[in-house]
């Protein structure tokens, strides 16, 4: 839990990193006690990442969250149309990557789905799926992580995508021309507070 405490507290802290927010607020938003908060926050100065609740270093701070990401939990499909799927479903999902990104800036090649969903309804998902496609190595990803990734979701095109951070750090974690796309975002999301 620790790790996840941490990544909600970063989330909320790159959704609005100007120093707006009191520490109470993180706390609320990250769903973690403000003793927590305020213990993290210390930690992220001394690596002079943040000053109070205003992130210093945007792209440094990323960075930091990258190395404490653990990939999440996934399955792979192979499905035809399946952004057609997700427009129809009533399941909770959001989109990452590659589509999230094409919804956002379009710079990247669409080519593979990747959406969070919630570790309840994995067998949900299986189902609808498995009736519309292949299990293995294909064109769709469901990531299963701490429900968190939802905070401040976006919805675009009729569907949901996960907030610009959360997008950042998963182009980030994709390594190649994925990398490129992330920091175009940054620039265009923090508007030259990039170092």
């Amino acid at each position: 839990m620790r790790g996840t405490k941490k990544e909600r507290i970063l989330r909320v802290l790159l959704k609005q990193p100007d120093g707006a927010l009191s520490i109470y607020r993180i706390a609320k938003e990250a769903n973690c006690t403000h003793v927590w908060v305020l213990k993290y926050l210390r930690t992220l100065e001394q690596k002079n990442l943040v000053e109070k609740t205003k992130v210093k270093d945007i792209k440094g701070l990323f960075y930091y969250w990258k190395e404490i990401n653990k990939y999440p939990l996934h399955r792979e499909y192979n499905i035809q149309d399946p952004i057609e799927i997700l427009k129809k479903t009533k399941l909770k999902f959001a989109l990452t990557t590659y589509y999230a990104e094409k919804y956002t800036q379009k710079y990247l090649f669409p080519s593979r789905v990747d959406i969070y969903i919630k570790k309840l309804d994995s067998e949900r998902w299986h189902t609808l799926l498995t009736k519309n496609g292949l299990v293995g190595k294909g064109n769709m990803r469901l990531l299963i992580e701490d429900e968190h990734v939802f905070y401040a979701n976006i919805k675009k095109g009729g569907l949901r995508l996960v907030s610009t951070p959360q997008l950042i750090l998963d182009l980030l974690r994709e390594e190649g021309v994925a990398i490129e796309a992330a920091h175009m975002l940054m620039e265009k999301e923090y508007h030259g507070r990039i170092r």
